[in-house]
């Protein structure tokens, strides 16, 4: 079987032992099949009543912690996860699960393989919900938006990821989803200049706050909004959709 890279993954039998490197996947096995949750990331902060060992983070997981852990899979992101970690764990005799997600659709197709394919749970009540919710069509009128997601130095969502996809779905235009980058640097004078209806600032990555954030866009409209709902993708997304079109009407 191979994963959303192409990768073969070899799998004796349905993995029972599995480590998430990956906070939106750890949330999505905890909800589905929390018996087989093993290992999760610090960053996991949505683990239901589930109470896994932790690995340290993702970009510097504990891979002693790991292999310690008897893993039958871990599960990596090519975004979120380095392709170092990932090639050292196989190295190790570890198969290693890892996903693409640039879309919407990524993410529910991703998710539906895992779970019906690999994990041979069955496809998730959560999951069916969120494919009917997200096939809704975009609101209309568009209106344009920026996403700072760090600062100092200051970045924002860019092309081809999985929330300026999303965005789009909610009717919103990413006036930075059309470069070449996917989180360009971009400084608030250039946010300025764009001048979005909306700038969005998500509490994860950074951690934006009403003290830390809306002050970088003076008479600019900003709206704070959990990360979890902008850039996750798993349970959360059964209620994303209506929870950001209500904050940005």
């Amino acid at each position: 079987m191979n994963d959303d890279l192409g990768h073969p993954v070899p799998l004796a039998t349905t993995p029972r032992r599995i480590v998430s490197l990956v906070p939106s996947l750890s949330e999505a096995l905890a909800v589905t099949v929390p018996e087989r949750l093993v290992g999760v990331t610090d960053w996991c902060t949505h683990t239901a009543d589930h109470h896994p060992a932790r690995v340290r983070g993702t970009k510097n997981p504990d891979r002693a912690a790991i292999t310690a852990l008897r893993p039958d899979l871990v599960i990596a992101n090519q975004e979120e996860n380095r392709r170092l970690d990932v090639d050292r764990l196989r190295a190790a005799g570890i198969p290693v699960w890892v996903t693409v997600i640039e879309s919407v659709d990524d993410a529910l197709h991703s998710l539906r393989r895992l779970f019906t394919d690999v994990l041979d749970a069955g496809e998730p009540e959560w999951l069916r919900a969120a494919t009917t919710t997200w096939r809704r069509p975009a609101p209309r009128p568009h209106r344009t938006v920026a996403v700072p997601i760090w600062r100092d130095p200051w970045m924002v969502v860019g092309a081809n990821t999985f929330t300026g996809d999303l965005l789009a779905r909610l009717g919103l235009d990413n006036v930075f989803g059309t470069g070449a980058d996917r989180y360009p640097r971009v400084d608030p004078d250039r946010i300025h200049t764009a001048a979005p209806d909306l700038v969005l600032l998500p509490d994860e990555p950074y951690a934006f706050t009403p003290a830390d954030g809306p002050e970088a866009f003076p008479g600019m409209r900003t709206v704070l909004v959990s990360g979890r709902s902008l850039t996750w993708y798993g349970p959360s997304l059964v209620t994303a959709r209506d929870e950001l079109l209500q904050l940005t009407q």
